[in-house]
C-alpha cells in the first residue's frame, strides 16, 4: 500500500468517525460495567427531547448531589476499547471512565451516565449521523429532564461532566434551551471539540493539498453541516454556571488557542482553564479524570452545595 493509499484510508476512516460516531462503521461496545469496581448500579432508559430512546446507568450514592456524564465520540458511557484489535487507531489503549465514576461516587456524588444517540446502546436518530452536538444536544436535555422527574433525583443538587461531543452538545443545548439548565450548579467540560481546528490539524497531518476543504465538503455531503458550524465557542456564551475547561495542551488534533477560545467565550467570572500535560494523544485526555479525579471532584465540591 502506497503512502497515498494509506492517507486515503485514514481520510475515509476519519470522515466516517466524524459523521457517524463509529469506527469502521461499528459502534464501540460497552466493554465494562460499574460492578467491576464494586459499584451498585441500575440500568436505565429514558427518551431524548425528540423521543430517541437513550440507555444509561444510574450509580447511587448516599447523598443529595448528582453528576450527569456526557461522553465523547466514538466512545460511549463506558469509554472506548482502543486496546482491542480493530479499535486501536487512536493510540492502542483503552479509555475507561469507570474509575472516574467510582471517585465521584466515593466523594459523595450520584452518577448518571448514558449513551448519546447513535452511540453505545442508545437509539438511532437523524439518519445515523453524528452532528457534533447540533442534534445530540437533545439527548443532554433528555437526561436533564429524566433527572428532574425521577423521584430520588428530582430534588438533588445537580452538575454536569461533559466530554468532547458531550461538551459540544451541552453548550448547544444551553444556547437553545437555557431554561432546562435552571437546576445546574456547575459544569466541567473536557476537551470540547472545535470542528474547524480539528479539521485543519487532521488535513495538515495527512499532507493533502486543500485537505481541509475536502474534509469540509465530505462532512457537508454526509451530514448537511459544515465543520465551522460544529464549534462550541459560539454556543458557550450561553453558559451561566462556574465552569472548568480541561484540555490536553499538546493534543495534535487541535490547538490550545481553539480550546482557550471556548473557555474565553463563557461569560462567567468563576471559570478555569486547566491544561493537561504529558501527551500529544487526544484520547489520553479522556482518561484524565480517571487518573486525576481530584481535579473534577474539587471543582464540584467547591460549587455544588
Amino acid at each position: 500500500m502506497t503512502e497515498l493509499d494509506m492517507a486515503e484510508l485514514a481520510f475515509n476512516g476519519f470522515v466516517g468517525q466524524w459523521t457517524e460516531g463509529t469506527t469502521d462503521g461499528r459502534r464501540a461496545p460497552l466493554l465494562r460495567r460499574p460492578s467491576e469496581l464494586g459499584l451498585a448500579y441500575e440500568d436505565v432508559t429514558f427518551p431524548s427531547m425528540d423521543g430517541v430512546p437513550l440507555e444509561g446507568w444510574f450509580i447511587p450514592a448516599d447523598s443529595d448531589r448528582l453528576i450527569t456524564h456526557n461522553h465523547f465520540s466514538p466512545g460511549n458511557r463506558y469509554g472506548y476499547p482502543g486496546h482491542l484489535p480493530g479499535w486501536d487507531r487512536f493510540g492502542g489503549f483503552e479509555v475507561n471512565f469507570l474509575p472516574s465514576y467510582k471517585a465521584l461516587h466515593d466523594a459523595g456524588y450520584n452518577v448518571l451516565a448514558y449513551d448519546l444517540r447513535n452511540h453505545g446502546m442508545s437509539g438511532y436518530g437523524n439518519g445515523g449521523i453524528c452532528t457534533i452536538g447540533l442534534t445530540e444536544y437533545r439527548d443532554v436535555i433528555g437526561a436533564l429532564r429524566y433527572a428532574a422527574a425521577r423521584p430520588d433525583t428530582k430534588n438533588m443538587k445537580k452538575a454536569l461532566l461533559s466530554v468532547c461531543l458531550g461538551a459540544n452538545s451541552t453548550a448547544v443545548a444551553w444556547a437553545k434551551h437555557p431554561e432546562e439548565f435552571a437546576e445546574i450548579q456547575a459544569l466541567v467540560m473536557l476537551q470540547p471539540l472545535e470542528g474547524r481546528s480539528i479539521g485543519e490539524q487532521f488535513s495538515k497531518a495527512l499532507g493533502f493539498k486543500g485537505g481541509y476543504d475536502r474534509l469540509d465538503q465530505a462532512v457537508l455531503e454526509r451530514t448537511g453541516f459544515r465543520l465551522a458550524e460544529q464549534s462550541p465557542a459560539k454556543y458557550a456564551s450561553a453558559i451561566t454556571v462556574p465552569t472548568l475547561v480541561a484540555q490536553e495542551h499538546d493534543d495534535v488534533m487541535t490547538t490550545p488557542e481553539a480550546v482557550q477560545a471556548v473557555h474565553d467565550a463563557i461569560p462567567v467570572e468563576d471559570k478555569q482553564m486547566h491544561w493537561i500535560h504529558g501527551s500529544t494523544r487526544r484520547f489520553d485526555g479522556y482518561n484524565y479524570f480517571s487518573e486525576h479525579p481530584e481535579v473534577a471532584v474539587d471543582w464540584f465540591d467547591s460549587h455544588v452545595r
